[in-house]
């Protein structure tokens, strides 16, 4: 890190520890620095079990938070079919769905289909606030309420690699798209159900994991919930 308190920071996420982890962790890292507590905050978050690019603004730059929100990204994503998670990702109850094996030529098919502007549902298990409280603290306590619509464009979306049950994609998405619920309407459309099994985000506008730094978590900060 520079000598700079206001800056953006570029952090490769592991899996297992929430983007609030991570925040924590920088902004603990830049007090010992600096002898004093600096602000930190993220200009969007990750799910605790996906990976890849999170960008931290620290000091006069967490203003500038709102320029980062609307950026385009681009993730790889492996999506396990044949199964569902009420999650839509691995930390949830998981269930056998389907044993149908799509033929990969029917899965680019189904691909196409979501090139361009569609509607999507986010997952009940989201960080999106309804009525002034996160989805996912509902979801946690069990109560009934209904996820929002919204618009959401898919510029590009691939088959990077296909070893049933595990489909591996790359797609480049619009701001406010879930992969979760992409990767369970894949499963919908094939006709096998699916969760994403595993999620790593490469870029962010033009800002791109490779630029980004590693930070080493303590087993201590791993546990910590989202």
């Amino acid at each position: 890190m520079n000598d700079s308190e206001d800056r953006i920071i570029l952090v490769d996420k592991p899996a297992g520890i929430s983007s609030f982890g991570v925040v924590a962790k920088i902004r603990w890292l830049l007090k010992q620095k600096f002898g004093h507590k600096v602000k930190v905050g993220h200009a969007g978050t990750l799910d605790p079990f996906a990976t890849g690019l999170l960008i931290l603004l620290t000091g006069k730059m967490t203003k500038k938070s709102g320029e980062f929100l609307k950026l385009d990204k681009v993730y790889e994503a492996t999506i396990k079919l044949g199964y569902v998670s009420s999650t839509g990702d691995p930390e949830g109850e998981i269930r056998s769905y389907s044993p149908n094996h799509p033929r990969l030529d029917f899965i680019e098919s189904v691909l196409r289909d979501f090139v361009g502007e569609i509607e999507q549902t986010p997952p009940r298990f989201s960080a999106i606030k309804i009525n002034g409280e996160r989805a996912y603290k509902l979801a946690r306590k069990g109560k009934e309420f209904e996820m929002p619509a919204r618009r959401v464009k898919i510029y590009d979306i691939s088959v990077l690699d296909y070893n049933y049950p595990e489909l591996k994609i790359l797609c480049h998405v619009s701001s406010g798209t879930y992969i979760r619920s992409l990767a369970e309407d894949i499963g919908t459309k094939l006709g096998t159900g699916a969760y994403c099994l595993e999620l790593r985000r490469l870029k962010i506008g033009d800002l791109d994991v490779k630029d980004a730094e590693k930070i080493v978590f303590k087993k201590s900060l791993k546990q910590e919930k989202n």
